[in-house]
């Protein structure tokens, strides 16, 4: 079986560390001088133990290995600093034509707006004066567009009001025809009635209907007085209240049996009696 894998940390046996650390140090000592043996390598080994003494190794001599180290170093240095400058100058460029671009776009709005016209030539005032139609046209067009739309919504929304009043009166004629039918069989005179009822809506849309239904209650009122008139004189639609007190007293006769009072007298029928009933319920 192979060895465990030990884990790495601080030896705390005092004796134990410093055999352990002596013999690491040997083979790290052995394996730096078989490196630059084998492989021709420059190699520089430098160990402080944790007494503070120093152990070390160099193939081509410590001294000159330190100032091969230290001159690669700043060499790296440098490259490090030129390629940092490479990429400042990059930016500080793209930072120049930015505020370039900047500073120009701001010339063109302030002579857009008619300001600092006096260094332009009469070529560039032309070319501005191009651009300026082309964006009132532009301008014109949209401002048109936008219109027609808003017309069309308008339309839209009028229809839809029309519909919506057309099935408002509808509904209230339907709703009023069994009423106004009542009232002309009670009584003839329902013109206020009438005109009252439809002056409850404000709405000029209604006064339209209402004033055919006026028109209609006074053909309706008409036709009555014309077959008041035309029947028989002696028939009367309304007795006035009058002419019913001087009368003698009414009764209310159904078939064709005559009727006899309490006192034994009959009532005679009359032509004109029935004539008067029957007018009366054919109108």
């Amino acid at each position: 079986m192979g060895r465990g894998r030990v884990e790495l940390k601080r030896i705390e046996n005092k004796i134990n560390r410093q055999v352990t650390f002596s013999k690491r140090r040997n083979g790290l000592l052995k394996k730096a001088y078989e490196l630059s043996v084998l492989c021709d390598a420059e190699v520089g080994l430098i160990i402080f133990s944790s007494r503070g003494k120093l152990y070390e190794f160099a193939s081509a001599g410590m001294s000159r290995t330190l100032e091969r180290y230290q001159r690669s170093s700043y060499n790296s240095q440098d490259s490090s600093l030129v390629v940092a400058d490479r990429e400042t100058q990059s930016w500080y460029q793209e930072v120049s034509k930015l505020k370039a671009k900047y500073e120009s776009l701001q010339r063109s709005q302030r002579h857009l707006l008619g300001e600092d016209l006096g260094p332009l030539s009469v070529k560039e005032l032309q070319n501005l004066e191009k651009q300026l139609e082309g964006a009132l046209s532009q301008a014109r067009q949209r401002k048109t567009q936008v219109m027609f739309e808003q017309m069309e919504e308008l339309r839209r929304n009028e229809r839809r009001l029309g519909d919506m009043n057309k099935q408002l009166k509808n509904k209230v004629l339907v709703e009023s025809h069994p009423l106004l039918e009542q009232f002309s069989y009670s009584s003839p005179d329902i013109t206020s009635l009438s005109l009252s009822f439809f002056n409850v809506f404000d709405c000029p849309k209604f006064q339209i209907e209402a004033d055919a239904q006026q028109g209609s209650v006074r053909a309706i009122q008409g036709s009555w007085e014309s077959a008041a008139l035309g029947g028989n004189n002696n028939f009367s639609g309304h007795p006035s209240q009058s002419s019913s007190m001087d009368c003698e007293p009414t009764t209310l006769q159904i078939g064709y049996h005559q009727y006899v009072s309490p006192d034994g007298n009959s009532i005679p029928r009359s032509n004109a009696g029935e004539n008067n009933f029957i007018q009366g319920w054919i109108l």
